[in-house]
C-alpha cells in the first residue's frame, strides 16, 4: 500500500508546487495582482490537501467515519458489488473539508471496483449511480462485509485510491482521497447499526458513525 505523507496528502504538492511557483514569477515580473491571485490559490490548495492525525476511537464494536463533513442521507440501498439491501449513510464534503478518506473499520480490501461517470452535484441521488465512483469491498475480523463508495462530484475531477485487494487497513488508516467536492457512501453490515443523525457533522477516522448491535 502507499502510505500517506502526514501534513499536507502527497497528491497536493503538485498543485501547491506549480501556484507557489507562478507567484514568485509574478512577484518577479512586479506583477502584483496575479501575484497576489496565486497567492491566495496557493494558500487554498494547501487548506484543502491538508492531511491532520486524527485521534482513533479504539473501543471494539465501532465504525468511524471514512469521510469529513455532513451526513445528509441514512437510508436501505443495494451495495455496489452483491446487489444485497443495507444501510447506507452518505457523507458529503464540501470544498473546506479534509478531503482524505479513512477505513472505517481493522479490515481487508477484497475487492475494488471503478466506474468512469458525470460530475452531477455529489448530494444528489443520481450521483450514486451516474456520477464517477471508486467502491470498495472490506472484510472485518469477524467476516463481517462493509462497502465503500467514493463519488466524485460537481467540481472534482480525481478519485485517488491508494490500496489494492488484499491490502490489509486498520480502524481510521488512510486509503485515498477525492479532489474537491464529493462524497463518500459507507454500507454497513446487519450487525451494525448507525450511531449518527442526518445532518450531523462527522470527521474521518475519529467520529463514530456505527456502532455494533
Amino acid at each position: 500500500m502507499r502510505p500517506a505523507a502526514c501534513g499536507i496528502t502527497p497528491e497536493g504538492w503538485p498543485c501547491i508546487g506549480l501556484l507557489a511557483f507562478a507567484a514568485l514569477i509574478f512577484a518577479i515580473l512586479h506583477c502584483w495582482p496575479l501575484a497576489l491571485a496565486f497567492l491566495v490559490l496557493c494558500w487554498f490548495s494547501m487548506h484543502f490537501f491538508r492531511d491532520p492525525e486524527r485521534v482513533v476511537p479504539q473501543a471494539a464494536g465501532l465504525a468511524v467515519s471514512p469521510a469529513d463533513g455532513r451526513v445528509i442521507r441514512i437510508e436501505q440501498r443495494p451495495d455496489p458489488f452483491s446487489g444485497e439491501t443495507l444501510t447506507c449513510i452518505s457523507i458529503f464534503m464540501n470544498v473546506f473539508n479534509v478531503h482524505v478518506n479513512r477505513a472505517p473499520v481493522d479490515c481487508v480490501v477484497e475487492g475494488i471496483r471503478y466506474w468512469p461517470g458525470r460530475y452531477l452535484n455529489a448530494a444528489w441521488d443520481k450521483a450514486s449511480t451516474d456520477n464517477e465512483r471508486c467502491a470498495y469491498q472490506l472484510r472485518d475480523a469477524d467476516g463481517g462485509q462493509w462497502y465503500m463508495v467514493q463519488i466524485a462530484g460537481l467540481i472534482a475531477r480525481r478519485i485517488v485510491c491508494r490500496v489494492d485487494a488484499g491490502d490489509s487497513l486498520a480502524r481510521g488508516e488512510r486509503y485515498g482521497m477525492i479532489r474537491f467536492g464529493s462524497r463518500v457512501d459507507l454500507y454497513l453490515p446487519h450487525s451494525y447499526l448507525p450511531a449518527v443523525n442526518v445532518g450531523e457533522q462527522v470527521f474521518a477516522g475519529q467520529s463514530v458513525v456505527a456502532c455494533a448491535r
